[in-house]
């Protein structure tokens, strides 16, 4: 597995400090890359009120590709390393991410998001902390079938998504969704955290914070390779800012439907 779990490095202030609809408000944070006056802190976590900018953030960024989503199998909770294209990848959005200048990073223990997270933490200085509940969803006796195997095998349970001996869907997203809430929890106000973790466990997460009904949790759809999705927490309500960033459309290859 590359990386190892670790407490959140040094916090490194972010940017800004927006009111409604993003409109900048007199006194607040600086922009993103500008810095603070000299002697001016982040408001605590236990003062969820100090500062115009009360809201948390959390970049919900999948992993890079593997060998097994290239050929279609269904890795689930396998521990399938990344591939050289998918090493390239969380190269590149590393960059991207970097500027958003997070406060912690927190992966899945799986290899393939430890090693996504691995160039974010050393471009930014911070330590890498893992949470086993941010997994991928279990696929039971379907890790490792292609999709074809899988319909062809299991056309009942493929109707229904419901891998044999595998988790239910609501599962996976009280797990992850829970995980996302204990980590902004844990953030001051202001804060912004990327958590790295898989397709599923993202999209259903997300969608058990934003507070939608299981019927409609397929309207989100499925990430891309190292792409990702930011929600905002601001008064205990989330909000989603952006879905699916950080690449140009392209053929989703994922377990995920």
């Amino acid at each position: 597995m590359t990386g190892s779990p670790g407490s959140p490095g040094q916090v490194v202030p972010p940017g800004p400090g927006e009111s409604r609809e993003g409109e900048s408000r007199p006194g607040g944070p600086p922009a993103a890359g500008e810095p603070r006056a000299a002697g001016e802190q982040r408001p605590s976590a236990a003062d969820p009120v100090a500062g115009p900018d009360s809201r948390v953030r959390l970049v919900l960024w999948r992993h890079g590709q593997t060998e097994w989503n290239v050929q279609g199998r269904f890795q689930g909770q396998s521990d399938i390393p990344l591939d050289e294209v998918g090493v390239q990848q969380a190269q590149r959005a590393a960059r991207l991410l970097a500027a958003l200048r997070p406060d912690a990073i927190i992966s899945s223990d799986l290899g393939r998001a430890m090693a996504t997270a691995a160039p974010l933490a050393r471009l930014t200085g911070l330590a890498v902390s893992a949470d086993k509940d941010l997994r991928e969803r279990h696929g039971g006796v379907w890790e490792g079938l292609t999709d074809v195997q899988i319909r062809t095998r299991y056309p009942e349970e493929y109707a229904q998504w419901r891998p044999p001996e595998g988790e239910a869907t609501a599962t996976v997203a009280d797990r992850a969704g829970s995980a996302m809430e204990r980590i902004a929890d844990g953030l001051a106000p202001g804060s912004l955290a990327v958590v790295v973790s898989h397709g599923a466990a993202i999209r259903l997460g997300a969608a058990r914070l934003l507070g939608m009904p299981e019927e409609l949790w397929g309207v989100i759809g499925p990430l891309a390779n190292c792409a990702w999705s930011v929600l905002a927490r601001r008064n205990r309500r989330w909000r989603l800012i952006e879905h699916n960033a950080g690449t140009l459309p392209e053929p989703v290859l994922s377990d995920d439907r």
